[in-house]
């Protein structure tokens, strides 16, 4: 048998279910990608300069897109695929595998966790 729903009252009376936990955002794309690019590039022991040449870019450029901080163009990431050795389908592929590994579901609530209930405006 089923748990019943558990209702919380709320002023004026009137009762709400609990609310749920929020969840961790989820990264955001660049951010991944760019740890990813930072990744490839430590793992051929390249530095800035090195890969941002082959990929023709500036050095600052890169490194603002491997902090997350720069939106790289479809064109730029596939540029940096190249630089890297790997191609684009290979570089998306293992930004999706990090981004479903970093994605964390919120952590559901504790039995008997007391509830704190929320004041609306009127």
């Amino acid at each position: 048998m089923s748990e019943p729903r558990r209702l919380h009252a709320i002023p004026g009376g009137r009762t709400e279910p609990p609310r749920r936990q929020p969840e961790q955002p989820e990264p955001l794309w660049r951010e991944v990608l760019g740890g990813r690019l930072r990744t490839l590039r430590r793992e051929q022991r390249e530095t800035l300069a090195e890969t941002a040449e082959r990929a023709g870019i500036s050095p600052q450029y890169l490194s603002e897109v491997e902090r997350g901080r720069k939106e790289p163009s479809s064109e730029m990431i596939a540029a940096l695929a190249g630089a890297l050795g790997t191609s684009l389908g290979a570089l998306t592929e293992q930004v999706a595998q990090d981004l479903r590994t970093l994605r964390r579901p919120a952590p559901a609530a504790r039995p008997g966790a007391a509830h704190v209930p929320m004041l609306r405006a009127a």
